[in-house]
């Protein structure tokens, strides 16, 4: 345990920065702005973070470390968050990837409020998917993440952004279901240990 969870505040952070955006009113050149700005200083906020929780981790260690672990849903699951040395680095180049994907797309004009709060959803995704140490947690988050990829792609992508964004949505939907046939088939083979 961190004490301070920094791994669920470095997953989160981007969910309550979405959040704050959906709040803000008006599609005028101010609120757009504002938007931008606010996407842009959660995930620079978010990036330092990740940037304290890796002079936190200790490499020389082996094992997940900056661990935090809560039993919900009455006990049927554990919410276990934690990072190695494998890990660690993934998500401090996704923290490091997002203000760069912010700037390079601050010039989008069209729904910007929603092209916004698609990208921080998606950083709160992908971060969760490299910390979960649950198998289920872990699918959640993947499976999640192919949401507000499937809108960007289909929203603000190219000229086949449609075929693109279903091509996309058709290939991932199966190697999730085969995902979740292996995860279904090693909880029935433990749960018989």
């Amino acid at each position: 345990m961190t004490g301070w969870y920094i791994l669920s505040t470095i997953t989160f952070l981007p969910l309550v920065g979405a959040l704050f955006i959906l709040v803000i009113r008006g599609d005028d050149d101010v609120a757009r702005r504002n938007m931008r700005a606010t996407a842009l200083s959660v995930t620079v906020i978010t990036f330092v973070l990740s940037l304290l929780a890796w002079n936190g981790f200790d490499t020389s260690k082996p094992g997940f470390q900056l661990e935090d672990q809560v039993t919900w849903l009455g006990g049927l699951m554990t919410y276990h968050m934690g990072v190695d040395g494998i890990s660690m680095p993934f998500v401090l180049l996704t923290t490091a990837m997002m203000p760069l994907c912010i700037i390079a797309s601050w010039g989008v004009d069209k729904r910007v409020k929603e092209y916004m709060i698609a990208f921080l959803v998606l950083e709160t995704l992908m971060i969760g998917v490299f910390c979960a140490l649950d198998l289920v947690l872990f699918y959640l988050f993947f499976e999640a993440g192919l949401i507000p990829m499937f809108l960007i792609i289909g929203i603000w992508g190219g000229a086949r952004r449609v075929y693109a964004s279903f091509k996309f949505f058709l290939f991932t939907l199966l190697g999730s279901v085969l995902m979740l046939l292996a995860i279904m088939a090693m909880y029935r083979h433990y749960r018989h240990c």
